[in-house]
């Protein structure tokens, strides 16, 4: 059965692709040794140049790896284009950063001289999801590539072009010896993969089922894995903040592509004293969002990436609302044709609603009300997931209390959760183990080398 890239506005099929037979793979896979005895010998100056050309091209072509982006996926155009731009960034920090990140570092003991060094691994599989198509793969791209390593790409069987845009962009910058392929091949196929000794580390972004079968098949194979798996991202709303800002942000951080992304904001905790004014301007906010064309700039919200995703957030909003939950906008289908769903806000919702602790990946704002900072962190914590999470308030001590508190691998104080390539991003619990970006990522795949010299 072939691949397919389908617009997820219209239902059509864009184009199709063939899967790589067991020869194309085994090829593939033998390419990617011979590549790695090349990419781990160049100087990081090599390959420095080659990861700003990279940049180069990301950035002249945004435009049109834009539209390849919100075609396959329904993502606005205007966040497709930030996304592609993005990636950029993340080429030139580790085109400039890489080398000081993997410096020996010398260490003094009873030796005459003992230090540690940072070698590469070999052939990394990065399995990759569909909703940030190129921001996932160059994050994990720069760092794998700049300290020497080669990747591996199976990317989610709906953004195909997405996928072979990538392996050209960065063969047309320099990596051209197969250091970084796209392998179009379905999850069934990922097992085999791991059980090739060629194969020497493991990274997932993605959904909790998905990221427990790769963490569990490379751990049979005694390979290191990194997961960057799902979120139920508490936002925190305390009665010194700015309003107007928590408000503003935590729209953007509730719908940012589409409601579709692990550290979008999902359980808006907000104090009692100021829950009803935050909830009227909230929803007010929430009804007056453009839904409709991705293609069109002034669309805020797009369709769902796929027909299942509509199915399950409805299940979600309707399963919550028929435990007790209060929907206050939206809770249906939009539209004959794609995948769209109304952005909807729920409160008052009880503990064995689906709403209240999972992952709703839509448009879909969960509200609660909180008496105290006490309660508002058990509420936060509250949930198997330990992603990220937003903390509004003014007082440095209250802060202080959920920074240290709050269950979470990044918590950002009146600002919304997002990635930097500056620092390191992921999560605890069920969202997974390891880390991504800053010097934290670069270092999750290669050999931390003790070397003594007596």
């Amino acid at each position: 059965m072939p691949i397919a890239s389908i617009n997820p506005a219209t239902g059509e099929t864009i184009a199709t692709f063939e899967l790589l037979t067991t020869t194309d793979i085994e090829q593939r896979l033998q390419r990617a040794m011979e590549a790695f005895e090349i990419n781990r010998a160049r100087s990081f100056d090599e390959r420095a140049a080659r990861m700003r050309k990279a940049a180069q091209i990301l950035e002249s072509r945004a435009a049109k790896f834009a539209r390849t982006i919100t075609l396959e996926m329904g993502k606005p155009i205007v966040a497709a284009v930030a996304e592609v731009k993005k990636c950029a960034t993340v080429c030139r920090h580790y085109a400039e950063h890489a080398e000081r990140y993997l410096a020996e570092e010398h260490i003094e003991t009873d030796a005459s001289e003992s230090y540690v060094r940072f070698d590469p691994l070999g052939p990394i599989l990065a399995v990759m999801p569909w909703n940030f198509p190129f921001w996932q793969v160059f994050r994990f791209a720069a760092p794998a590539l700049m300290a020497g390593n080669v990747g591996l790409l199976k990317h989610a069987s709906n953004v195909p072009q997405s996928a072979l845009a990538i392996e050209d962009i960065l063969r047309e910058a320099g990596f051209d010896r197969g250091e970084f392929q796209t392998l179009l091949i379905t999850s069934d196929q990922v097992a085999a993969l791991l059980d090739d000794e060629r194969v020497k580390a493991a990274t997932l972004t993605g959904s909790e089922p998905a990221g427990a079968s790769v963490a569990s098949n490379a751990a049979k194979r005694i390979k290191k894995s990194v997961l960057e798996l799902g979120g139920s991202d508490p936002f925190i709303v305390m009665p010194s903040a700015d309003l107007d800002a928590a408000v503003k942000t935590g729209i953007k951080a509730r719908i940012v592509n589409n409601g579709q992304s692990c550290i979008a904001a999902k359980r808006f905790i907000v104090h009692d004293d100021i829950a009803d004014e935050f909830q009227r301007r909230f929803v007010s906010a929430m009804e007056a969002l453009r839904v409709g064309d991705p293609l069109e700039e002034t669309t805020d919200i797009g369709p769902l990436a796929t027909p299942q995703i509509v199915d399950d957030i409805e299940k979600q909003v309707d399963a919550s609302v028929n435990a007790g939950a209060k929907l206050l906008t939206g809770g249906k289908r939009l539209r004959e044709r794609g995948n769209f769903y109304a952005p909807t806000v729920l409160a008052d919702i009880p503990s064995s609603a689906p709403a209240y602790a999972e992952e709703t990946f839509g448009p879909v704002a969960s509200l609660f009300r909180v008496r105290n900072a006490d309660e508002a962190v058990r509420l936060a914590n509250a949930t198997p997931f330990g992603l990220g999470a937003s903390v509004w308030t003014t007082n440095r001590d209250e802060a202080e209390t959920f920074i240290a508190r709050v269950e979470a691998g990044q918590v950002f104080v009146n600002a919304m959760v997002a990635s930097d390539p500056r620092m390191p991003f992921g999560g605890v619990k069920h969202s997974g183990f390891g880390r991504e970006l800053g010097v934290y990522g670069i270092r999750e795949f290669v050999n931390i080398k003790t070397v003594w010299v007596l």
